[in-house]
């Protein structure tokens, strides 16, 4: 299944968010642009290294990515998402919220894997904590989502419940299958902070979220 959008419209311009895919994409091009041996010593310098920690990697690994397919789809979700708990917050606390939400993800990575030293790198833990927020504040909404049906493809309208609840499945069972795994010297899917950033996320818009502007209205379906 390929979430494409939400049938939630956003009130206003999502500029924090639209400014997070910008600085992503852009950092991302400069990674691109360096040699071999300078994309490891970015990613080493940069990204979360539990062996080592230190905090201010908590925050820049989350604009780093590895690859095309990992920088794509984390900002599709982000794009997905975050306009409508931008709206909730306000720019401002939304930003904080995003990156709250992105250490909250990478602690708990760190967490289950003190010893590792492999650099964590990416903005899934920070974006999980969206949909975390966007679960407990949309959970009427819906997401028209693509989805094969044998070599065809279709379009079907699906409860951003269900479509937020099974990401988080497999997350969690992924995460507990990696157990035990999580100190092997090559890379793979934090999967941990993709659990810890989600309910990071639902705790913290339940704390900082304000009145919900679309409070008294019904939710809007395209």
């Amino acid at each position: 299944m390929i979430p494409l959008r939400d049938t939630q419209p956003s009130r206003a311009t999502p500029i924090v968010t639209v400014g997070i895919i910008a600085v992503n994409i852009l950092v991302f091009l400069y990674q691109v642009s360096l040699d071999r041996f300078s994309v490891n010593h970015l990613l080493t310098e940069y990204g979360v290294i539990p062996d080592r920690l230190r905090a201010l990697s908590l925050v820049t690994s989350m604009f780093l990515h590895g690859g095309w397919m990992h920088v794509i789809g984390n900002m599709w979700f982000l794009w997905i998402y975050g306009d409508n708990v931008e709206d909730v917050l306000g720019r401002a606390r939304y930003l904080l919220f995003y990156l709250l939400a992105g250490v909250a993800a990478a602690l708990l990575q760190v967490a289950l894997s003190p010893d590792s030293r492999v650099p964590m790198i990416g903005a899934s833990g920070a974006i999980a904590g969206v949909m975390g927020a966007y679960l407990v504040k949309f959970p009427h909404a819906r997401i028209l989502t693509l989805i094969p049906v044998f070599v065809f493809f279709t379009t079907v309208e699906i409860p951003a419940v269900f479509i937020l609840l099974y990401w988080f499945v497999i997350q969690f069972f992924s995460g507990v299958g990696s157990i035990g795994y999580s100190h092997l010297s090559q890379g793979g899917v934090a999967w941990f902070a993709h659990i810890g950033g989600f309910v990071a996320g639902m705790i913290l818009i339940l704390v900082m979220g304000k009145r919900d502007p679309y409070a008294g209205r019904r939710d809007l379906h395209w």
